[in-house]
């Protein structure tokens, strides 16, 4: 038996639209195969690029995690050094107080000097009282000095807040020589023994 194809019945032309139609057809296999690989590739990226993007995005959330707890460490300090310095606040405006009721008292007695020429004796009295307040003043003073330097210790990291006190301690060390002043006057008027 012949395998011609003249004899089988089958023309050329089928012959050819055949071949045409295999070749097609591994044509199409080739394309789709490789679009299957191409969009195996750009998945695998993708899965890769997914992945890289998640590692990032966990950095930064460790990184902001880490930012906050600083910030909250150096909030709970300052915020102690501020209950710190509101405590000796406290104690400084209570040493003025006692200060005021001094200097109340001294001015009470300043008052009875007017009289100086017929009460020398009252006025030596009352010159002992001022000596007595002064001794309380002063006491109260190294005080509000020993409060001060709390505060000062307290508040090393606060610049500002530092020159601040720097500048009422030297008022207040300037107004102590002021009210001192009178006294000072009142010594070189009348020098007692």
């Amino acid at each position: 038996m012949s395998d011609d194809p003249h004899k089988l019945g089958i023309s050329d032309d089928d012959e050819i639209l055949d071949q045409q139609f295999m070749r097609a057809v591994s044509s199409f296999e080739g394309i789709i195969l490789s679009q299957i690989s191409t969009k195996n590739r750009l998945g695998a990226r993708l899965n890769y690029t997914v992945q890289a993007g998640i590692i990032i995005l966990g950095l930064i959330a460790v990184s902001i995690l880490v930012l906050l707890l600083v910030l909250s460490s150096q909030i709970n300090r300052i915020s102690s050094v501020v209950s710190d310095m509101n405590t000796h606040f406290t104690s400084i405006s209570a040493e003025m107080d006692h200060m005021n009721s001094y200097i109340d008292s001294m001015a009470k007695r300043v008052a009875l000097l007017e009289s100086i020429d017929t009460q020398t004796n009252v006025m030596k009295e009352s010159m002992k009282s001022i000596v007595t307040d002064m001794n309380s003043m002063q006491n109260a003073v190294f005080g509000i000095s020993g409060h001060v330097n709390g505060v000062r210790n307290n508040v090393d990291n606060i610049s500002m807040t530092m020159n601040q006190m720097d500048v009422e301690v030297v008022n207040m060390s300037r107004d102590i020589h002021r009210m001192g002043k009178p006294s000072r006057t009142l010594n070189k008027m009348f020098p007692f023994p």
